[in-house]
């Protein structure tokens, strides 16, 4: 006879990186019947909640608590037998946001846990820039310190694929910059504001997405993507040409 599987304990629940129509039915689902949520900003899920219209037990799991928590959270699930929800505060946990650790809690003390599908900044980002998506890696955040921003963006422009890093609006200038001194010609694609009213593609070559961002300067959240050594910016072909 098949062995039942047990129902996960832990539910890793993405939520929409900025339209609101974008979470599933399965998420819904799973926080509305969830007996506590862990989340970045209680505040921030709150109002994702309100316009669900759900009402559950928020618990803040950040970065800067998230190895304190765990504890606590373990504890809640194993001791009391509650089921957990985990969301960051857009997209998928654990993606350069807290939830890895606890994860690997879950495989070294034996709770059954699950992820769902769902909005990601990456993927949206990626597939949108039209950059090639059959092979690509994502860094995470660029670092702070100026040489190694470089040294990771000059690895870019060399490599054979797709890479995405994701960058504050305010120090987009900056790596524009270093990235314009070392590769002036390679293409590149800045990705704001995904999903939302003023979502924007800008694609061209670093030197003149340097220009453009000198002159403008970007707001909203943000995603850097340099192609891989091999592509090429296509023609613009007008409309009516055969």
């Amino acid at each position: 006879m098949a062995e039942e599987r047990a129902e996960p304990q832990i539910y890793f629940v993405p939520t929409p990186i900025g339209n609101l129509g974008d979470i599933t039915h399965r998420a819904v689902e799973i926080l509305s019947r969830c007996d506590l949520i862990a989340c970045e900003d209680t505040r921030h899920t709150k109002r994702l909640l309100n316009h669900l219209e759900i009402s559950k037990p928020l618990m803040s799991f950040n970065a800067q608590s998230e190895e304190r928590k765990i504890p606590e959270l373990v504890s809640k699930v194993q001791s009391e037998g509650l089921t957990l929800a985990v969301v960051s505060d857009a997209g998928m946990p654990a993606i350069s946001d807290p939830g890895q650790r606890l994860i690997q809690t879950c495989l070294t003390e034996g709770i059954h846990y699950t992820v769902l599908p769902g909005a990601s900044a990456v993927l949206t980002a990626l597939v949108g820039s039209g950059f090639p998506a059959h092979h690509f890696l994502f860094g995470g955040f660029l670092p702070m310190k100026k040489g190694k921003k470089q040294t990771l963006m000059l690895k870019a422009t060399v490599a054979e694929h797709t890479t995405l890093f994701f960058e504050s609006p305010h120090r987009l200038p900056t790596a524009l910059s270093l990235l314009a001194e070392v590769a002036p010609e390679h293409p590149v694609c800045v990705a704001r504001e995904l999903s939302k009213l003023f979502e924007t593609f800008h694609r061209g070559t670093a030197a003149e997405l340097n220009e453009y961002f000198t002159k403008t300067p970007p707001k909203g959240e943000i995603v850097l993507i340099i192609a891989p050594l091999s592509y090429k910016i296509p023609l613009k072909i007008s409309q009516g040409s055969k």
